[in-house]
């Protein structure tokens, strides 16, 4: 992960390093003192003087330690602002990773108006990174896919770079880059150049770069400390991944906490939970890696006033997030690495205040959960996930407490007036209904409880034998419809978004219930295809409702909302179970699930590559 300056410096050190001891250039030095940093990290006071003598070095540290400014100020330091040509790489293994490196450095590149500082990564235009390039970029920041589909588009032109460096390179293998990185590196110019390798780990693939494109490298270990946060009390909770969206609600609903931190693995799941959590009556927002930093500063201002109280956030964005109202962390995704679990819920527990960190694992990843609780050393409470009825008698008394409040206020005539008058109906048609009757309804009301529907989930959530498994939790499984089972008498809808345009179920899900003024409950299931997907609503759609989904957008195409036909044009069965749910002729499949696109519809016959 990207990281900024941040001391680990014990304050009880008489004469502490300080940034202007390793031998920065003045404009750095200036930069980095003006974003208030003044202790460099371990990693930092050890790399950046080998760095700026010119030699290579091979870096092993954990995530949280400072890796950016550790390469990117020296860096700085060997970029000549007046060339317009590319003299620097960095590749990292993710767009989300790239984007906030090249943030970093371009912070740090303020003092310099003149530097641009690129970052290129898959999934995206090539158009505004060509331009970026033509335009003379001196710094690219990129994952190893798109460098190379740009070096092969004859864009990107490496034959000036003096500065190199390979950020998780462990993490890029892992991936599958090794052939890209490979390459790039075989292709740089050897003489004269330095190269910085940072690693969380040393496996021998890793060793092998550094003897093959590196020159006598300065070999700098730093060892991140695993060990968790007293004022955290640790938690988890075994949770089937079909409810995990229907627990996590129940516990933000039922948490005391002034706000909470969600953790996801990939920027599209922060996303996606957002809107499912907003579909549920809880505000939430996403923050990712694409986040633009002032977007990003807005958010955590909001966090950090009151004014939000639960943000959906993936490793990389939630990077320095020092919040104080943070009092619950939830790993909604177990993390892989140890590290990063640190990190998560060190996010709460801030300035000595009591936090609580839950983390949802699956029935098949015990394992992973025991594997923490070992390296860290701190034992995890397993609890229990609130039930509907405890959720809304958490509600009920909440709202009974506001009505207290509201009494002392006044102006309740009008109040008076309806309930006389509905003691006098009660009265007259000689019905059962008392007012303490009423008293109850009004609470169900006031909490949101709609009372009981053939599609309630489960009272637990909670899986408590380790043996029985998920079938839906196996790994390589990707569920494509929501997780909930099918509406009785709900009618089939087809809107024209499908896997091709990257959709996942909780964004028809926002844009529906949004646009179509319809609550979650009102949907069913929802199965995505290649090109389209098949939504069950229960009742009718409004034609006012219809016209407002009808023309809402989904990853940058309308829904056009319609009742669904079935299959049309006599074209073969796509799904295994025989669903043929309204396809047309001209969708076509290749076996590996991808999809080709007719060309009378506009798209490709090649598949799209996406890093």
């Amino acid at each position: 992960m990207a990281d900024t300056p941040a001391s680990n410096t014990p304050e009880t050190e008489e004469n502490p390093t300080t940034f202007a001891d390793l031998g920065l250039p003045a404009d750095l030095l200036e930069a980095v003192q003006a974003l208030g940093f003044e202790t460099p990290t371990a990693i930092q006071e050890q790399t950046i003087p080998v760095l700026l003598s010119g030699r290579d070095v091979v870096g092993v540290a954990q995530t949280g330690t400072g890796k950016t400014a550790a390469f990117g100020l020296p860096l700085l330091a060997q970029v000549n602002p007046d060339k317009r040509r590319v003299q620097a790489l960095v590749l990292a293994p993710t767009r989300e990773l790239a984007l906030q490196v090249s943030d970093a450095i371009s912070d740090f590149a303020k003092v310099n108006h003149d530097l641009n500082v690129l970052p290129v990564y898959g999934g995206s235009s090539y158009v505004p990174q060509i331009r970026g390039l033509e335009r003379g970029a001196q710094v690219v920041v990129g994952t190893p896919g798109r460098v190379m589909d740009l070096i092969n588009k004859g864009a990107l032109d490496l034959s000036h770079v003096s500065y190199f460096v390979l950020d998780e390179a462990d993490e890029m293998l892992r991936m599958g880059f090794a052939e890209d990185v490979e390459t790039i590196a075989g292709s740089l110019t050897r003489e004269g150049r330095i190269t910085a390798l940072f690693s969380a780990t040393m496996p021998p693939q890793i060793r092998r770069v550094a003897d093959q494109h590196m020159t006598d490298p300065e070999h700098i270990s730093v060892s991140n400390p695993r060990s968790t946060v007293s004022t955290v009390k640790q938690t988890f909770a075994v949770v089937p991944s079909r409810h995990k969206i229907g627990g996590l609600a129940r516990v933000l609903a039922t948490s005391d906490a002034d706000a909470a931190i969600v953790f996801v693995r990939t920027r599209a799941s922060a996303e996606e939970l957002a809107l499912e959590l907003n579909a549920r009556g809880v505000q939430a927002a996403a923050i990712s890696g694409d986040v633009a930093q002032r977007d990003r500063e807005k958010l955590i201002d909001r966090l950090r006033s009151g004014f939000l109280d639960v943000l959906v956030a993936t490793d990389v964005a939630a990077r320095g997030l020092d919040v104080e109202r943070i009092g619950l962390v939830i790993n909604f995704d177990i993390p892989k690495e140890i590290d990063t679990y640190v990190h998560r819920i060190g996010r709460t527990g801030r300035a000595g205040r009591e936090g609580v960190a839950l983390s949802f694992v699956t029935p098949r990843e015990r394992a992973r959960l025991r594997k923490i609780e070992q390296a860290t050393k701190a034992r995890m409470e397993e609890v229990d996930l609130p039930t509907p009825a405890e959720v809304s008698k958490l509600r009920a008394e909440r709202l009974i407490t506001q009505a207290k409040e509201r009494y002392t206020v006044g102006r309740l005539s009008v109040y008076r007036e309806a309930l006389d008058a509905f003691k006098a109906a009660q009265e007259a048609e000689e019905t059962d209904m008392s007012v303490d009757d009423l008293v109850y309804a009004l609470l169900a009301l006031g909490v949101r409880d709609p009372g009981p529907t053939d599609n309630d989930e489960p009272d637990r959530l909670n899986v408590r034998d380790d043996r029985k498994g998920d079938r839906n939790d196996r790994p390589g499984r990707e569920r494509s419809g929501r997780d909930r089972g099918s509406l009785p008498g709900a009618r089939r809808y087809r809107v024209e978004v499908g896997h091709r345009d990257g959709v996942k179920p909780g964004a028809i899900v926002g844009a529906i219930t949004g646009e179509g003024g319809l609550r979650g409950s009102d949907l069913g299931k929802i199965d995505i295809y290649p090109s389209f997907s098949l939504v069950e609503i229960a009742g009718d759609l409004s034609q006012e409702a219809t016209n407002r989904i009808y023309d809402a957008e989904v990853s940058g195409r309308a829904l056009q909302i319609r009742p669904d036909e079935g299959p049309r044009g006599g074209g073969r069965k796509f799904d295994r179970g025989g669903d043929r749910g309204g396809y047309r002729r001209g969708d076509r499949f290749d076996k590996r699930g991808g999809d080709r696109f007719d060309k009378r519809r506009g798209g490709s016959s090649k598949r799209r590559r996406d890093y």
